[in-house]
């Protein structure tokens, strides 16, 4: 029988910093591009999500979180879909070398 006590905490223990996002109450089309959406309006857009995160108090913590999961779509600590894709490929290629020297050890 499985032991409670080898369950992960509470997911609100994960989520709280959430709570305390500056974006709390803001409305999300500020954060996420409608279809289409190009050019001027789109760099305004993201302008104003990113003014948002700069005086968040979880910004760190919203931006580890869209990195660890992968977050694809809108504006999460202050980065935007390119911005967290290309983190993404740095941190990529930071492992693969650790990766691949496990690899050639074994």
């Amino acid at each position: 029988m499985p032991q409670t006590s080898d369950l992960p905490g509470p997911a609100t223990t994960f989520w709280d910093w959430q709570l305390h996002g500056s974006c709390r109450g803001a409305e999300s089309a500020v954060f996420f591009h409608p279809d289409g959406e190009r050019g001027r309006a789109r760099s305004l857009r993201e302008h104003r999500a990113k003014a948002i995160c700069n005086e968040c108090p979880v910004l760190a913590q919203c931006k580890e979180h869209a990195l660890s999961v992968g977050e694809v779509y809108g504006i999460w600590g202050g980065m935007g879909e390119s911005e967290r894709a290309a983190a993404q490929n740095g941190r990529a290629r930071r492992l693969r070398p650790a990766r691949e020297s496990r690899r050639l050890a074994s």
